[in-house]
């Protein structure tokens, strides 16, 4: 539907604030938060939450949970960073809104792509984390800057975690928990809703079904031998991992949205000794909790298919988490998914097509929908080059996404906008 007139005086609200979303873009880019690094990811929150509360929001600090020991990368002596929770609905009703974003990104902190640089016709810019998620970081402050400014005062909840990209194990039950107490009603007595800043697809686009993710690890134990002098007496654990992990491959079914795929692997470093230990980890995709089900019988079949009998070597064990959950294009997710198409139908610059996606890459709107709450999670800015040091935004699109994510919050809340209210 058209903009009401108080809608299209929210939109040149935020349209004057292009130039500080991109200063504020250049001052997020510039702190290194990428694989754990705990002085970046502390100063971010620190900024962020400042913001938020300058909004009247309270903050509240999620101490982090420890990863399971046996994945890959586990071992590290970085403490679990904590989640920051912001709320702000005391006293205001309405359909509160949980805006989720992460702060780390993929990037090394001690690598060359460490800043902002915006090209020479400043329609694009790159930097480490610009649009995974750091772009989507900025849109959602400015939106709720926007509408404080405005007058319109309205339920939220912005949760901010920092682990995401190594699948938010310290987080998860943070996030968990948050979606649950929004989905029975929040605090604005109505069901809330979910909004994940991840960054639009490719041509614009909003993914509106995710396959789920798991984690898994093969751990094989044999018999360390000299090669040269006592072969026959070895048994190799190379060597049976090597014919598990053959097995797996043939598991996988991408067609039918089932995926396992080994990464790491860990054995011998010796090549005169009989390897007595190695280990595989790995990463599966389903589309729903049946087919999860299935990847993990399989995954702990072909152990038992390779493991000596009656307890003998080689001995293998399986050990798996499957903390993400599929995420459907339900009936509540449509109706977000068809709201916030509409709107970008009638932003001031539009119209702005937004096709709708499925993809078997995850996010943490996973957690949030399989506890229970209705969810959208490609709302953040445009751009391309996720995880590449080619990583770049679509610089309009921090005006008109901002503008598009502050328009759906209004439009969700039960009662219609009213330009009365702006200017109080």
């Amino acid at each position: 539907m058209p903009l009401s007139s108080a809608e299209e005086s929210l939109c040149r609200l935020i349209a004057s604030r292009h130039a500080a979303m991109v200063e504020d873009l250049r001052l997020l880019v510039a702190i290194p938060t990428g694989q754990n690094h705990a002085p970046g990811l502390d100063q971010t929150r620190s900024v962020l939450t400042s913001r938020l509360a300058a909004l009247g929001a309270d903050a509240e600090s999620i101490p982090g949970d420890p990863r399971p020991e046996w994945l890959y990368g586990a071992g590290t002596s970085s403490p679990a960073p904590p989640t920051a929770v912001c709320r702000r609905h005391a006293g205001i009703a309405g359909r509160e809104v949980l805006l989720a974003g992460h702060l780390d990104t993929v990037h090394d902190p001690a690598s060359s792509f460490r800043e902002l640089t915006i090209s020479a016709d400043g329609k694009t810019a790159t930097g480490p984390g610009v649009v995974d998620m750091k772009g989507g970081l900025v849109i959602a402050v400015h939106a709720l800057e926007a509408l404080e400014s405005a007058g319109l005062r309205l339920p939220w909840t912005f949760l901010l975690n920092s682990d995401e990209e190594t699948g938010s194990y310290h987080s998860e039950r943070a996030i968990r928990a948050e979606s649950a107490r929004v989905a029975s009603g929040g605090a604005g007595g109505a069901a809330g809703v979910g909004l994940a800043l991840e960054p639009a697809t490719a041509d614009g686009g909003l993914v509106v079904e995710r396959s789920g993710a798991g984690q898994f690890m093969l751990e094989v134990h044999g018999k360390s031998a000299h090669v040269g002098r006592d072969f026959a007496s070895g048994i190799s654990a190379v060597m049976a991992l090597a014919r598990c992990i053959v097995d797996i491959d043939h598991i996988s079914n991408p067609a039918a949205g089932r995926i396992a795929s080994v990464g790491p692997l860990r054995g011998s470093s010796a090549t005169n000794v009989v390897p007595d230990l190695a280990c595989a980890w790995g990463n599966v995709r389903f589309t729903d909790q049946t087919a999860a089900d299935d990847l993990s019988s399989s995954l702990t079949e072909i152990a038992e298919q390779h493991s000596g009998s009656a307890g003998a070597l080689p001995r293998i064990t399986v050990k798996t988490s499957f903390i993400r959950a599929a995420k459907p294009a339900g009936e509540a997710v449509m109706r977000l998914a068809e709201a916030y198409r509409a709107i970008n139908l009638d932003l001031p610059g539009g119209p702005i097509e937004v096709p709708f996606a499925r993809t078997a890459g995850v996010c943490d709107g996973n957690v949030m929908q399989s506890a229970g709450l209705a969810c959208i999670d490609t709302v953040g800015v445009r751009g391309g080059g996720l995880h590449t040091p080619e990583e770049w935004i679509e610089i309009d699109s921090l005006t008109t996404r901002c503008q598009a994510l502050a328009l759906l919050m209004l439009r969700l809340q039960p009662e219609p906008v009213d330009a009365g209210r702006f200017g109080r």
